[in-house]
């Protein structure tokens, strides 16, 4: 697994991630986010999964977690890369909002 974190430009962070995310894993992933949230300030954050093989039930809480706090953009390219974003923001949801939208579509974009 490798986390980088790409600094604030143009107001937006992107947190990049690869590898796959399980185990011991989640925990690293998480302080790298501990970290990032800390210089993120009301910028827009970025999660570039797009180098992703595979990740454990705690990593896709974990991004939930993230989305949930930040709606963060994914950056994703493969279909499997594309479904973990889908289901991070699928996982959020909002407390007190009666009828969702449920035919809109997840925030992914989507690079070729």
């Amino acid at each position: 697994m490798k986390v980088t974190i790409h600094k604030v430009e143009s107001g937006k962070m992107t947190i990049q991630i690869e590898g796959k995310i399980a185990g011991q894993h989640v925990a690293e992933l998480d302080r790298a986010w501990q970290d990032a949230v800390l210089m993120l300030g009301l910028n827009k954050l970025s999660l570039d999964i797009r180098g992703v093989t595979y990740l454990d039930a705690n990593a896709r809480r974990l991004l939930a977690g993230i989305f949930a706090k930040t709606q963060a953009e994914f950056i994703a390219d493969t279909p499997l890369t594309k479904y973990f974003a889908e289901q991070a923001q699928q996982s959020f949801r909002p407390k007190n909002v009666k009828n969702l939208d449920t035919h809109s579509q997840p925030k992914v974009r989507r690079q070729s």
